[in-house]
């Protein structure tokens, strides 16, 4: 018999994880955005990436119709726009300092790093869809700064 869901969640929550928001942008363009902890890197040769998306999420259909993304690592102090980013609804971009990337995505402002993607695959996950994508441009922001942790359910910091 397969875990319950709540049980499942409460047992992962157990895995430190850095907190990201993934911003693409649809074939009108609109950009989108959204908090997320599942990304990973793959390869280094070639540079590979993958984030979970999903299906549910209001920018899901971004990620088939642009076939581009970036992942945006957060800072500490960042947890006010993890959370925007985790709601549905409403200009999440509204008052958020940010750049358009190279592949069209925004690159939001203070974050310690940024990763741009292109799409090279699709994975069936459940209620996920796991994106795999080709890093083809990557760099840090800042060499200060520690990173947004999700723990137990809650953001914590590192500590010195």
């Amino acid at each position: 018999m397969a875990i319950e869901k709540n049980e499942l969640r409460r047992v992962m929550g157990h895995f430190a994880t850095g907190v990201t928001v993934i911003t693409s942008i649809r074939s009108s363009g609109e950009i989108h955005g959204l908090t997320a902890n599942a990304f990973t890197s793959v390869s280094l040769i070639p540079p590979l990436l993958l984030v979970c998306i999903d299906k549910k999420a209001e920018s899901y259909p971004c990620f088939d119709e642009s076939k581009i993304f970036t992942v945006n690592v957060l800072a500490s102090d960042q947890e006010a726009l993890s959370r925007r980013f985790a709601v549905t609804g409403g200009d999440k971009f509204e008052g958020v300092s940010y750049k358009i990337g190279a592949n069209g995505a925004p690159i939001l402002d203070g974050a310690l790093a940024f990763l741009e993607c292109k799409v090279t695959q699709k994975i069936d996950g459940g209620d996920h869809t796991i994106y795999v994508g080709e890093i083809e441009q990557a760099e840090t922001k800042t060499t200060e700064g520690k990173p947004l942790l999700f723990f137990r359910g809650g953001y914590r910091e590192l500590g010195d």
